[in-house]
């Protein structure tokens, strides 16, 4: 089992990025939370957890142990395998998917593409007690300054990855048009970036 990666971050994408440890490149799936904080070029590590399948082995990476142990804890519930355990975790925190189980939150939690009322009721009974609420909030600070990209290109980007996790093109589209509108069309908006603050404006809206 690999636990923990160490390396330079060789490239990013909307899902992922490619860690060079020692001269092997790890592809890792990961949240657009983590993907904003780190940029080419960086060292990282990050926390993993290998999934095995019939027909394909994927590694998810987290920068902190809390975080793996979330995507973990999601998964046990029944019904909830990793790529719904990662959709969880990029619209919710640890800190606020343990605050939404405690306070029976449901409506929090069917933010996220693909769970409804009824999964996010099996997973507040499932998960009580097993995520616990930290003392205070933790956070990190992004790594470096992301480099500027072409805003079309960009916006397409993150169009394609927020249909991907779930959300209809016509939502993504009106969420990143609007975010953009926002920020000017020369505003340097990283993808990774974007896509995080698009998942916060679009909340439950599908």
């Amino acid at each position: 089992m690999i636990a923990t990666l160490t390396g330079t971050v060789a490239s990013i994408g909307l899902e992922s990025l490619v860690l060079d440890v020692h001269g092997v490149g790890y592809l890792v799936r990961t949240t657009p939370a983590a993907l904003a904080q780190t940029r080419h070029g960086a060292e990282l590590t990050l926390h993993t957890e290998l999934v095995v399948r019939e027909d394909s082995m994927t590694l998810f990476g987290f920068p902190s142990a809390q975080d793996a142990d979330a995507f973990r804890v999601v998964q046990s519930v029944s019904g909830i395998g990793p790529r719904l355990a990662l959709s969880v975790l990029a619209v919710l925190s640890p800190e606020d998917l343990a605050r939404a189980v405690a306070e029976q939150d449901v409506k929090s939690i069917t933010r996220t593409p693909g769970i409804g009322p009824k999964v996010a009721s099996r997973m507040i009974l499932e998960l009580g007690g097993k995520l616990a609420l930290p003392a205070e909030p933790a956070g990190g600070a992004a790594v470096g300054t992301p480099a500027p990209a072409a805003s079309a290109a960009v916006d397409a980007q993150v169009v394609e990855a927020l249909v991907g996790l779930g959300w209809p093109e016509k939502s993504a589209t009106g969420a990143v048009e609007r975010l953009r509108a926002e920020a000017g069309e020369d505003a340097d908006l990283e993808p990774a970036a974007l896509l995080r603050t698009a998942l916060q404006s679009l909340g439950g809206a599908r």
